[in-house]
């Protein structure tokens, strides 16, 4: 039988010993590296895009020889306005892209050693630039389209004479949604997330291109999707796949692991951020053939790239 690939050393090439022992400048010219790539960690002034600068070496700034702009290098990214250090942003997601089913921000506040609400931000803001991977992304060839829910769990009372029927609307929360996955066979997943699966099939016709096959299960709203494609449907009260290929094993492999992200890892998610929970999962479920160095430079290389993000700069202060 194979070695399943995360327990092979080719999924291994980046540690935290490594991070730390390298110190804090070789972090630094990592960022520098992926933040200006195309002048090989050359500083280009984020206001006027002037190459020449002047370094102020005491507080790893430039200043820039046109505009007179001084900026470092995590000016006007994900990452403005920084408190940590460059090794310890870097520890960071590295232990992040080591969890398999996610980590939540209690263990990697304890892990680096700050306070939950630190962690919490990063984390977040990890996920926001995992998200730009895919921003206005399409699927095409074959596609396997599915839906789950998450959240609206009601605790039933402890006396039977007590208890209601959790499945009427009346007696639910109204923070139940579901997550819709749109995943190629040997390609990207997509997510979005509705309050019901109905209403992803608006969603699933704009993002998978003309003359792709869909393959989904029974439920009556993804007929309308006949019109436009060709369609292959299971039915799993009989079979979870059949002889001819037809299945949405992929799709429910994604679900997999964002069910046992969001029990065992996060154990609540707000509905608010369910779209970066399953966003974290399907950027996990796609890139688990790579080793945890490349990912944490992806991400990296993503968080460099993204700007000043809306919704989590100065979440705290607020």
């Amino acid at each position: 039988m194979a070695q399943h690939f995360l327990l092979s050393a080719a999924a291994r090439t980046l540690s935290l010993r490594q991070i730390y022992k390298a110190g804090e400048d070789a972090a630094y010219e990592t960022f520098c590296a992926l933040r200006w790539p195309e002048t090989d960690g050359v500083a280009v002034c984020p206001d006027c895009g002037c190459y020449e600068s002047y370094k102020i070496t005491t507080r790893r700034k430039y200043k820039c020889k046109a505009c007179y702009r001084q900026y470092s290098v995590t000016s006007g990214t994900i990452f403005a306005s920084r408190k940590l250090s460059f090794s310890d942003i870097l520890a960071a997601i590295c232990l992040f892209v080591n969890g398999s089913k996610g980590r939540s921000a209690v263990q990697l506040s304890r892990e680096l050693g700050v306070q939950y609400k630190t962690a919490w931000v990063m984390a977040h803001k990890l996920r926001e630039s995992m998200q730009d991977e895919v921003e206005g992304a399409t699927v095409q060839g074959e596609v396997e389209i599915d839906g789950a829910y998450f959240g609206g769990h009601i605790r039933p009372k402890n006396l039977r004479k007590d208890r209601v029927d959790r499945r009427r609307k009346r007696y639910q929360t109204g923070t139940r949604r579901v997550v819709v996955a749109v995943r190629a066979r040997k390609g990207r997943t997509l997510t979005f997330v509705t309050r019901t699966e109905a209403d992803g099939v608006d969603l699933v016709a704009r993002t998978v291109k003309p003359g792709s096959i869909i393959y989904a299960d029974e439920a009556n709203h993804w007929d309308h999707l006949s019109r436009g494609y060709a369609m292959g449907r299971i039915n799993h009260e009989e079979a979870y796949s059949d002889l001819c290929g037809t299945h949405t094993n992929n799709a429910e492999s994604f679900f997999s692991r964002l069910r046992r992200m969001v029990r065992g890892q996060h154990h609540f998610v707000s509905p608010k951020y369910l779209h970066q929970y399953a966003t974290h999962a399907a950027w996990l479920e796609d890139h688990r053939r790579e080793s945890n160095g490349d990912l944490t430079m992806r991400v990296l290389g993503n968080a460099m790239a993204a700007p000043v993000s809306r919704e989590f700069a100065g979440y705290w202060q607020r």
